[in-house]
């Protein structure tokens, strides 16, 4: 029973896609702080001039609001920009259509809930390539678990009955692995494939939307997807490939 616990990502990179390929529950953890410059409310693509930030505009933002308090702004018309820019960047990709009728439908949402948006965001992502047919989708909120940290993150998977926590390399600095161990739930950390795909451009670039994976590969792209993962004893070693 693997979970993945994790803050909604907007249109989120393949890696990410990985992690909730290998996810049975995934737990839409959005009732904590905003943090600025995060992957909530932005990401990367990759243009002609290399690398650029699609940014969803706030309105208001508190210091210290929670994810799913923060609204997106109304006074601009930034979900026709984010699709413009889209289709001007993607115009001869090879299946641009349907990431745009992907970007669409995340789109359409009507909510002005960063949060909600890059749920639905993420929701659309898995849907084209075929990631959610056995995931089941949780919101922290109704399960009514408090705490914070490694020990409210641990009482998360044991209600939900999970034996195996697959998360991503950030935890390693306040995950409390002998805890885990102890409960007699496995911790793993991604090992990501960034698999190289038929990329339109020069140089391949994985830290990006994986809309442009479904730009350039369509349906096919499933098949970049691969999650591998490796043990939080493995990860902890100095030795270990992923802190080379």
């Amino acid at each position: 029973m693997n979970v993945v616990i994790s803050q909604s990502m907007y249109f989120p990179w393949a890696g990410f896609l990985e992690q909730l390929r290998i996810a049975d529950v995934f737990v839409r953890y959005d009732d904590v702080q905003f943090s600025k410059g995060s992957f909530t409310n932005r990401v990367q693509i990759k243009t002609a001039e290399g690398s650029r930030w699609m940014t969803v505009p706030l309105a208001g933002h508190k210091l210290g609001q929670r994810i799913e308090d923060v609204q997106a702004s109304t006074t601009l018309n930034w979900r026709e920009q984010h699709l413009g820019k889209l289709a001007e960047t993607y115009r001869d990709a090879p299946h641009a259509e349907a990431m745009l009728h992907v970007a669409r439908e995340a789109l359409s949402i009507d909510s002005h809930s960063v949060g909600d948006i890059a749920y639905s965001s993420m929701r659309a992502l898995t849907r084209y390539f075929g990631l959610d047919q056995r995931l089941q989708w949780r919101d922290v909120a109704e399960l009514s678990i408090g705490g914070a940290s490694s020990t409210r993150v641990l009482d998360i998977v044991r209600a939900l009955g999970g034996t195996r926590y697959i998360t991503g390399h950030g935890a390693r600095n306040y995950l409390d692995h002998e805890a885990f161990e102890a409960a007699g739930i496995e911790v793993c950390y991604m090992r990501y494939g960034c698999l190289p795909y038929p990329q339109i451009g020069r140089a391949f670039t994985p830290y990006i939307s994986a809309l442009d994976l479904v730009a350039s590969c369509g349906p096919a792209g499933a098949a970049y997807i691969q999650p591998q993962t490796i043990t939080w004893r493995e990860f902890a070693l100095p030795t270990s490939p992923l802190l080379q």
